[in-house]
C-alpha cells in the first residue's frame, strides 16, 4: 500500500503527521506522492478561514488528479467541521483530533491489508528525511486552556495535556539512536506543559532535564506564548552551551493593550518589550520571530499605528501577519467594530513590508559571523542555530553538523 501525507498548520500538525507517517511505515506502507497514492491523510488546520479553504480545495485536488484514492480528512478543520468536510468528493472518513494517533487503527487497516502485497518493511524505523525533514518535531503536550478571544482551537484540541516527562525523555534517546541532530520541541500551548501532571511540573524542569541528557541533540522551541517564556527559560537558552538554539517565536498578536486586552491576551506591550530586551541583552545573535493580527473587532487607526510603531523598532528578525478572520464558536465573533476588508488588506500589505525589513536587517547583521548550523534537504543548504537558512557548496549530505561563515544574506561557506 502506497500513502501520502498533506500537512496543513503548526509545528503540532507536523509532529502529529510525523507520527502518522512512522506509523504507516512500521505497518509496511511505502510514501508517495498524493497523486500515487492509495491513501491520503490530509492533515487540517482551522487557525483562519483561510486555512479552512486551502484544505478543502486541496481535497478537490487530490480527487481529481486521483480519483482512487482513499481520502481521510484530520487535524482542527476536520474537526470542527467533520459532517461539511464529510460531504467533499472522496473524503471516505473523518478522523477527529482525538482518534488522530489511532488513525491507521480507525481506518481497519489490518495487518493483511498491509502486508498482503509485500509492500514495504514491517518495523521500518525513522530516520532523518522522514517526510521530507531533518529536523524531528515532537510534541510534549496538546490541547490549550488559555481561551483567547479570537482562537478557536481550545474547541478543537480540548484542555490542555502534557506527555509525561518519562515518556518525553524516552521519545528524545530513540529519535537520537534514529540519527536526528535535532529536535524542535512543540505543543499547542507548549508554556502550560506540566500543570496537569500529578505531580505538577513546568515547561522549565522539561528544559532543564532535557538539558542534561546524555545526547548529541540539539533543542529548537516553538511558539512559546510570551506570558510563558520565563526569564529563567532565557537563561536557560543563553547559558544551554548550544543545547538550546537561540530562537525564539513569541506570538505578540498586537502592540495595542486595548487590543491585547480584547484578545483576551494576559500581558502587556510594555511586558513584551522587556522580555525581547532581555533576550537580545544574553543574546545579540538569537532570532525572535512573532505573529501579529490585523483587523481584529474594534481595531481603530490608532490601534494599528501601535503595532506599526513597534514593529519598526523593534529587534524582531521574523514576522507572520494574519488577517483577522471570524471563527463561529469565538467571543471575538460576536464584537461590534468589524473592521472593513480592504482596510485589513492595507493594514497587513504595511506591517509585512516592515516583517520583510526587519528580515533583511537581521540577516545582514549576521554578515561576517560564523555559526553552527545542521545541513538539510540534499546538503545543499543548512539552517543555522540562529535560524537562517543559507545556500552551501555542494558536497555535502543531509543531516550533518557543520560551521557556516554567514557570507551573504542568502549564502554561506563550510568553514568547520
Amino acid at each position: 500500500m502506497k500513502f501520502s501525507i498533506v500537512t496543513f498548520g503548526c509545528r503540532v500538525n507536523q509532529a502529529d503527521s510525523l507520527h502518522l507517517e512512522e506509523d504507516f511505515r512500521r505497518r509496511g506502507a511505502q510514501p508517495a506522492t498524493p497523486d500515487e497514492a492509495d491513501v491520503v491523510v490530509v492533515n487540517t488546520c482551522s487557525v483562519t478561514a483561510s486555512a479552512d479553504q486551502g484544505a478543502r480545495q486541496t481535497i478537490r485536488r487530490i480527487a481529481r488528479m486521483n480519483p482512487a484514492a482513499r481520502i481521510v480528512a484530520t487535524g482542527c478543520y476536520a474537526t470542527r467541521c467533520g459532517s461539511e468536510v464529510e460531504r467533499l468528493a472522496d473524503v471516505v472518513t473523518v478522523v477527529r483530533n482525538d482518534d488522530k494517533r489511532r488513525l491507521l487503527d480507525v481506518l481497519g487497516l489490518s495487518t493483511a491489508e498491509r502486508f498482503g502485497e509485500g509492500d514495504g518493511a514491517c518495523g521500518a524505523a525513522i530516520e532523518p528525511g522522514i517526510a521530507g525533514r531533518t529536523a524531528f518535531t515532537l510534541r510534549l503536550q496538546t490541547g490549550c486552556d488559555q481561551a483567547c478571544s479570537y482562537c478557536i482551537i481550545p474547541r478543537t484540541r480540548g484542555a490542555g495535556r502534557s506527555v509525561p516527562l518519562a515518556d518525553v525523555v524516552a521519545e528524545v534517546r530513540r529519535v537520537h539512536y534514529a540519527g536526528f541532530r535535532e529536535i524542535a520541541l512543540t505543543g499547542v500551548h507548549l508554556g502550560s506543559y506540566g500543570r496537569d501532571l500529578l505531580p505538577p511540573s513546568s515547561l522549565l524542569e522539561a528544559l532543564r532535564a532535557l538539558a542534561e541528557l546524555d545526547v548529541d541533540v540539539t533543542f529548537r522551541i516553538s511558539s512559546l506564548e510570551p506570558m510563558d517564556c520565563t526569564p529563567e527559560i532565557v537563561e536557560l537558552v543563553a547559558s544551554s552551551g548550544g543545547r538550546f538554539a537561540p530562537h525564539f517565536h513569541l506570538p505578540l498578536q498586537h502592540a495595542s493593550d486595548r487590543m491585547l486586552e480584547a484578545m483576551r491576551r494576559p500581558y502587556t506591550r510594555h511586558y513584551y518589550e522587556r522580555l525581547v530586551g532581555q533576550i537580545v541583552e544574553l543574546m545579540p545573535h538569537a532570532s525572535i520571530g512573532t505573529d501579529l493580527i490585523v483587523g481584529f473587532p474594534g481595531e481603530t487607526d490608532a490601534d494599528f499605528e501601535a503595532s506599526v510603531s513597534y514593529l519598526g523598532e523593534s529587534p524582531l528578525s521574523h514576522v507572520h501577519v494574519f488577517p483577522y478572520s471570524d471563527r463561529p464558536g469565538t467571543e471575538a465573533t460576536g464584537l461590534a467594530g468589524k473592521v472593513d476588508g480592504a482596510a485589513i488588506r492595507e493594514r497587513g500589505a504595511r506591517l509585512r513590508a516592515i516583517a520583510a525589513e526587519l528580515s533583511q536587517r537581521f540577516r545582514a547583521s549576521q554578515v561576517g559571523s560564523v555559526r553552527p548550523a545542521l545541513t538539510v534537504s540534499d546538503g545543499a543548504s543548512v539552517v543555522t542555530d540562529n535560524y537562517l537558512k543559507l545556500a552551501i557548496p555542494p558536497g555535502r549530505r543531509r543531516n550533518e553538523r557543520v560551521h557556516v561563515q554567514v557570507r551573504s544574506a542568502h549564502e554561506g561557506l563550510v568553514v568547520a
